[in-house]
């Protein structure tokens, strides 16, 4: 009878999903004739069309899911910005395939002590605007991302920072406010990505200006350096404007350089002739990120040549790419983690009895078989095995439909309620995973509206509070625990930082913290141990599933990699004839 159930309710989540968006399951989908509309376009530069038929390594063209939605690289947290952004700008270090740091802006690093890390820079680097990387960049990135004025979704990954040096041009001094274990780690962040300082300048005069401010930029650095209300008072003035210019002119060291962009169209990238290392220099001549939200239409523009790659191209479509003669299919086991979050501000939600009986009623397990077609690991918690600080021991909430009930009951909420979960609608599956949770929740009597929106504007609306459930992901980049938790849980990171579900428990905080500042693994271990333990009462989201990523290729391409942080990696690529 269970199983019959089951079934019943995939069918109607099937159903249900081809209303809510059309291309849930497109693997039927027939790709575009090779008509005027559909047919391969000339691209810039007067390339001939996608095949690549050009100079150099080719023009690669991507189609994404979704549009970036900053190419500063202090801004947004998206995977899809980070992935244009990674080939424009650089950081001190990076993090390879293995998770292990390697040198790029930096050549060099020590660990002068406990709290202070010295950084040898790389000679002859210049930006894509001619200026030169040294020491006074990075000292002006890092207090840039640091400033108040920006308000920085990624300030969290720095925050300890107290103070940067140039101790002279190439050699840079980092002080921190505390021992911190994953400091390198996260300087390999696309968030520690080095703009040109020239470009900074211009951001920031820009900002005052229009601010009415009548201040030189030097004037405001000072005032910075000074702190207190005089300078909270001009960096409140400024910051809608921060950030305005460097959207605009993307200026990095990256092997690439920013041609072009039409915002919700495309983002083209032009091969760096200049870049300062001829060994890891990009082998393509461009790159073009082009934006196509259906599932359906990014497959068809693989098989019709129109692009090579095509992003995000889900479990359902997997038999539709691997039975095509010209595509193959990269599944890549991610860091990252598929989750519900609950908004624990709004009642009932701000009852963990409430969450914990929500969490009790779904069943992952058919989640992932019935949407995800099987693909990627169930989530026991936030972590993902192969993240520092994950705990194999630590069980999670599994599917109990008579504890949720029993649960409900305690909490005074037999009767049910309403509730609104949102998602983004260019992603199918989150769509069926919100339709699966409004069926599955009519059994404790909550009735759920599922609405869509569109990337940017999801974004935006969940980090100001405007929900009650969510739909989302999170990508644990650093390989560290203090990322995979601290941003999503932690009471100082509410918003757009990644903290949507708006949790601010002490003894959360306080473990968060200590793990943090704990230099010894092992008694780093012991602390995410307890936390995550803590974590199955409080209850502040849903963990479904840790997935795949999976990424349609042309045969033609070469040497495209997908990295466990969805970040695709192309200084090598190339595209055959």
């Amino acid at each position: 009878m269970k199983n019959f159930k089951l079934l019943f309710m995939m069918a109607m989540i099937t159903v249900l999903s081809v209303v809510l968006v059309a291309c849930a399951d497109d693997s039927d989908v027939e790709p575009e004739a090779d008509t005027e509309d559909g047919a391969a376009t000339e691209t810039e530069e007067g390339s001939e069309d996608a095949s690549g038929e050009g100079s150099g390594g080719g023009d690669l063209v991507i189609s994404e899911a979704a549009d970036i939605v900053s190419l500063d690289p202090h801004g947004n947290n998206d995977v899809p910005s980070s992935n244009v952004r990674n080939n424009i700008y650089e950081t001190l270090v990076y993090l390879d395939g293995d998770m292990e740091v390697q040198p790029r802006l930096a050549t060099e690093w020590e660990e002068v002590d406990d709290t202070t890390w010295e950084f040898t820079l790389k000679e002859g680097v210049t930006f894509h605007d001619g200026s030169e990387f040294n020491a006074e960049v990075v000292e002006a990135n890092l207090d840039r991302v640091l400033d108040p004025a920006v308000a920085s979704p990624r300030m969290f990954l720095y925050e300890m920072i107290t103070d940067v040096e140039a101790v002279d041009d190439y050699t840079v001094q980092i002080s921190l406010e505390y021992p911190f274990a994953p400091i390198l780690a996260h300087l390999a962040h696309d968030g520690g990505g080095m703009l040109s300082k020239e470009v900074i300048d211009a951001d920031y005069e820009a900002a005052l200006a229009d601010a009415g401010e009548e201040m030189s930029v030097e004037e405001y650095y000072e005032l910075r350096e000074e702190g207190g209300d005089a300078h909270q008072e001009v960096a409140d003035a400024i910051t809608e404007s921060t950030g305005d210019h460097i959207g605009e002119n993307a200026i990095g060291t990256g092997p690439f350089t920013l041609e072009s962009r039409s915002a919700g169209e495309e983002v083209v990238l032009a091969n760096n002739a200049d870049y300062h290392d001829e060994e890891s220099a990009a082998e393509l001549d461009s790159v073009t990120f082009k934006v196509v939200p259906e599932t359906a239409a990014r497959i068809a523009e693989i098989e019709t040549g129109t692009s090579h790659v095509a992003g995000a191209t889900e479990p359902t479509n997997v038999e539709r790419i691997e039975s095509h003669d010209a595509i193959e299919l990269d599944q890549t086991p991610s860091l990252g983690l598929s989750y519900v979050g609950f908004n624990v501000e709004k009642e009932p939600l701000d009852d963990p009895l409430v969450r914990q009986a929500i969490s009790y009623a779904i069943d992952r397990e058919a989640i992932i078989d019935g949407i995800y077609e099987g693909v990627g690991t169930p989530a026991e918690g936030p972590l993902a095995p192969g993240v520092f600080g994950y705990d194999e021991s630590v069980e999670g909430i599994q599917y109990d439909l008579d504890r949720a009930k029993e649960l409900m009951a305690e909490a005074g909420q037999e009767d049910g309620f309403e509730l609104e979960i949102l998602t983004n609608g260019d992603n199918p599956q989150r769509v069926d995973t919100a339709i699966y949770i409004q069926e599955a929740l009519e059994e404790l009597n909550i009735d759920v509206s599922v609405q869509q929106l569109e990337w940017g504007a999801y974004l935006e609306t969940t980090a100001a509070g405007d929900h009650d459930m969510f739909v989302l992901g999170w990508s644990t980049v650093t390989g560290d625990a203090d990322y995979g938790m601290y941003a999503l849980l932690h009471s100082s990171m509410h918003g757009d930082p990644g903290n949507r579900s708006f949790l601010s428990n002490d003894n959360v905080d306080a473990l968060l913290e200590e793990g943090r500042t704990e230099a010894d693994p092992d008694a780093r271990q012991e602390i995410y141990s307890e936390l995550q333990e803590g974590l199955v009462d409080v209850a502040p989201m849903i963990y479904i599933h840790h997935q795949d990523f999976l990424t349609g290729i042309s045969s033609d391409v070469e040497n495209f990699e997908v990295d466990a942080l969805g970040i695709y990696q192309m200084r090598d690529t190339t595209i055959s004839e």
